[in-house]
């Protein structure tokens, strides 16, 4: 069983830069694609970013390319969200999410995910 634990999140000022990191527990940890959700209340669930476990392929919501980099560190089972140029619309809830599934539109679809973290929240004051 997989399990996954964010951290980093915080308040920032628009502008600043922030990272999250998502710590991935488990024997398949290694085989697993880990990506980044966030949600504010009364909307969706969304997408934000997502990296491959197989050939460590990355993935970006239009809203946060060039800004985001997702990147993993193997050895420690762990994936940053690096989030720079944060602004008043980045705030919300932050998801670590796992799935085996390894490339393709999937995963840009939160259904994709059978493990989720409690989230980390990231405020950003304008």
């Amino acid at each position: 069983q997989v399990q996954v634990v964010e951290s980093g999140g915080g308040l920032v000022q628009a502008g600043d830069s922030l990272r999250l990191s998502c710590a991935a527990t488990g024997r398949t940890a290694s085989r697993q694609t880990i990506a980044w959700f966030r949600q504010v209340p009364a909307r969706a669930r969304e997408f934000v970013a997502a990296i491959s476990w197989n050939n460590g392929n990355t993935y970006y919501a239009d809203s946060v390319k060039g800004r985001f980099t997702i990147s993993r560190d193997n050895a420690k089972s762990t994936v940053y969200l690096q989030m720079d140029g944060l602004n008043a619309e980045d705030t919300a809830h932050y998801y670590c999410a796992a799935t085996t599934v390894a490339y393709g539109l999937a995963l840009l679809r939160s259904n994709s995910y059978a493990t989720w973290g409690q989230g980390t929240q990231v405020t950003v004051s304008s």
